[in-house]
């Protein structure tokens, strides 16, 4: 019933349909890149340099003739990746010490809350490009900084539901009943700790994409000839006067990924507790 109720809620707000809509459309996209991409991406072709957008390259050619629409249709593959492993690996980091700080709370709490709060002086990105500068770039290394970075909202959402939760009458009841603290944290606790960190999670993807974007931007980040949309925003940049659309496109692509997983964060947000809304 509750998940009737979720779906409900969440499916008569129009924006956060169309964020799930959107989101929907950069999966399949992303899938079906072979099929959908009218060329190879790393395809060079010299005499085709720097063409505008025509019927033959919908959206321009690169410095190296490579087609842009191409590049934009793979460039999801590595969003979508980075998105999702950098901000899988933050969640389950932030689980396991927010599960741990809320329920031993205590002397355990006090360790890790303060380490987090020391990981939260450090500002993230100049945190990732300090690291990514000493490994060799790649979007392995990118997914795993990313990740280790950006865990420390999730652990405070997780505590701060565990401090609440083990309170609760049925709590108390599977411990009178002689369930271990591993039952109770993974079988009673946890479940009910996870609305917001979906929340959490999804907004999280959004903001991995545009780390990524940035990292590659600067070089930092996948490298060439990987296409990212990143490293297409790079050409961009140094072509800016003759090729405005090696700038505008993939910002395109990026603005509306990120609006669509903000929309849908919002939605879900709001589905689970209406109150929030105002």
């Amino acid at each position: 019933m509750r998940r009737r109720e979720f779906w409900a809620r969440f499916r008569r707000n129009k924006m956060a349909m169309s964020g799930l809509l959107l989101v929907g459309g950069m999966f399949l996209v992303s899938f079906f890149a072979p099929w959908l991409a009218p060329y190879d991406p790393s395809q060079i072709d010299l005499k085709e340099a720097l063409l505008p957008p025509s019927a033959k390259h919908w959206l321009g050619t690169d410095p190296l003739g490579r087609d842009v629409l191409s590049r934009i249709i793979y460039g999801s593959q590595v969003s979508l990746k980075v998105g999702f492993v950098a901000v899988g690996l933050a969640t389950l980091i932030g689980l396991v010490v927010g599960a741990v700080a809320g329920y031993y709370g205590g002397w355990v709490d006090l360790v890790l809350m303060r380490f987090v709060d020391l990981m939260l002086c450090f500002p993230s990105f100049f945190l990732i490009l300090a690291v990514i500068a000493l490994l060799e770039p790649s979007i392995w290394n990118i997914m795993v900084v990313i990740g280790l970075t950006s865990w420390m909202g999730v652990a405070r959402l997780v505590r701060a539901e565990f401090l609440s939760l083990k309170e609760r009458e049925f709590v108390e009841a599977a411990r009178a009943l002689g369930a271990s603290d591993l039952r109770l944290i993974l079988r009673h606790l946890l479940p009910n700790a996870m609305a917001p960190v979906m929340v959490n999670a999804t907004l999280g993807v959004a903001g991995a994409i545009l780390t990524e974007s940035a990292l590659s931007f600067l070089g930092l980040g996948v490298q060439p000839p990987t296409p990212s949309w990143g490293n297409i925003l790079t050409a961009g940049k140094d072509n800016l006067e003759i090729a405005w659309w090696l700038s505008l496109f993939p910002g395109l692509a990026i603005l509306v990924t990120v609006m669509s997983y903000n929309l849908l964060g919002e939605g879900i947000r709001e589905a689970i507790d209406p109150r929030l809304k105002d």
